[in-house]
């Protein structure tokens, strides 16, 4: 199924934190084509199991569901998916980290 998203970071710090990233940076250059998948389809990514969410993520964003997107060089995107009152659906980035970090954050490791 695939549905279109408006894509937002979860924080203004974590938008200020992209933004300051070279634009020739490999990575800013993934986040962006990952940010394009998302607003072609905000079901791009592969779902997390609701039991391997993080709890603080739970409790921070009040999410539900989580999806991670893969990018370069075994970096992680973690995302979740929302409406607005529009039933507009969107792709709301919570954070990106080094696969290691990633095992960690999720307790796979």
């Amino acid at each position: 199924m695939i549905k279109a998203s408006k894509v937002v970071f979860i924080s203004d710090e974590l938008e200020g934190y992209f933004n300051s990233l070279s634009d020739e940076e490999p990575l800013k250059k993934a986040i962006v084509k990952a940010i394009k998948n998302l607003n072609y389809n905000a079901f791009s990514g592969i779902q997390i199991p609701k039991k391997l969410i993080p709890k603080d993520y739970v409790q921070n964003y009040k999410i539900n569901n989580l999806w991670k997107l893969n990018l370069i060089n075994g970096w992680r995107l973690l995302y979740t998916v929302t409406a607005d009152n529009k039933v507009e659906l969107i792709s709301a980035i919570l954070e990106w980290f080094s696969h290691k970090e990633y095992e960690r954050k999720l307790k796979y490791k």
